[in-house]
């Protein structure tokens, strides 16, 4: 693709003012004239461009190297918009709005025909939608006008963004611009929830947790894997590997006596080996490269360092990266998700 200049404003991180509206607009109008711009969210930077125009959106899909058929995300920033898109909303879909919009939270509904680019829905019969819980993202889309797709703004299979900086290592010359909002605070993406049947299934784990959904909705399925691989994806995350740092990455259980053994095994292989590491562990580790991803005694600090952990390793030399685990509960399994995800499911047997 042709390079381009790519924009950077600089907004005020705890909300917008007067003298921020300005880089809003700015912003807003280029998505209006059909350009994508990158904006933070509270969960990490968004690639926005507008929902009814082909051409928006494949720029969204050329930007980040994304395949066709995984949909996007329609961002909205007022709860009307949302009868504007779907066809149809079960009581417990509204009752999850209630409860966690603005916030980490997407719902997968029917969508009403003519009102979107096939692109965004990836010529399903159902938009994904959900409302974000930061004032830049919220201003930007109410400028606009009209609600906008945005899936992570990264090159695709890459950790997602949290940083501006992120975004501008994946994307530079390749969007109209990047609003800088500072670092996002979940730091993973949003669950993702079919409200499609007659209960929610969760597709994509996030920051919203199961046992958050099962209070409002009551019973909960979920289904974060596809049976056939040849079927366009329901959600974002189900299909393709993620969230991958250069090196590849291998996740791996045990002690860290054993790990710290399969470390020494590999490295008198003549490999330079990094580990991603708790901050209660990373001591009892040598390695090539040691990098914390957060505190095993506070999870959410684990999904807001994740990303940027992972992208971490690509300024280091390794030739591989053992990742330990998480309980797969809570916003545990968000993390796990994202890990295997960006693993593409390779496993190190614990070392007994």
């Amino acid at each position: 693709m042709t390079k381009m200049e790519t924009k950077h404003w600089n907004v005020d991180k705890s909300g917008i003012t007067e003298k921020n509206y300005p880089q809003i607009k700015e912003a807003a109008g280029l998505i209006q004239a059909g350009e994508v711009v990158a904006f933070p969210t509270e969960t990490v930077y968004g690639l926005g461009g507008q929902v009814k125009m082909d051409s928006a959106v494949q720029k969204i899909f050329t930007a980040k190297g994304r395949p066709s058929d995984n949909p996007l995300i329609v961002h909205i920033a007022e709860r009307d918009d949302v009868d504007n898109l779907a066809e149809k909303i079960p009581d417990y879909a509204q009752k999850l709005m209630d409860a966690f919009w603005p916030g980490p939270l997407t719902i997968i509904v029917p969508k009403k025909d003519g009102v979107l680019s096939e692109l965004v829905t990836a010529g399903l019969d159902t938009v994904a939608i959900r409302m974000p819980d930061h004032p830049a993202a919220l201003a930007i889309i109410k400028e606009t006008g009209i609600p906008v797709a945005a899936p992570s703004a990264n090159r695709s299979g890459k950790p997602s963004p949290t940083k501006a900086a992120h975004v501008i290592d994946d994307l530079n010359g390749r969007i109209a611009g990047v609003v800088d909002g500072g670092e996002t605070g979940v730091g993973l993406e949003s669950t993702v929830v079919d409200c499609t049947g007659p209960f929610p299934v969760i597709l994509r784990p996030g920051g919203v947790t199961q046992a958050d959904i099962e209070a409002v909705a009551g019973k909960v399925g979920t289904e974060s894997g596809m049976k056939n691989k040849e079927e366009t994806p329901k959600s974002p995350g189900m299909k393709y590997t993620h969230y991958a740092p250069e090196a590849p990455l291998y996740l791996i259980e045990g002690t860290t006596a054993q790990i710290q053994q399969k470390i020494n095994e590999l490295r008198a292989e003549g490999n330079k080996v990094g580990v991603l590491a708790t901050e209660e562990s990373r001591s009892f580790y040598a390695a090539d490269t040691i990098i914390s991803c957060g505190r095993r005694a506070d999870l959410e600090s684990v999904a807001k360092s994740l990303y940027g952990a992972l992208r971490s390793f690509n300024e280091h030399p390794v030739d591989l990266i053992l990742a330990e685990t998480f309980p797969s509960e809570g916003v545990g399994a968000a993390i796990m998700n994202r890990l295997e995800k960006a693993a593409g499911g390779r496993w190190l047997k614990k070392v007994d």
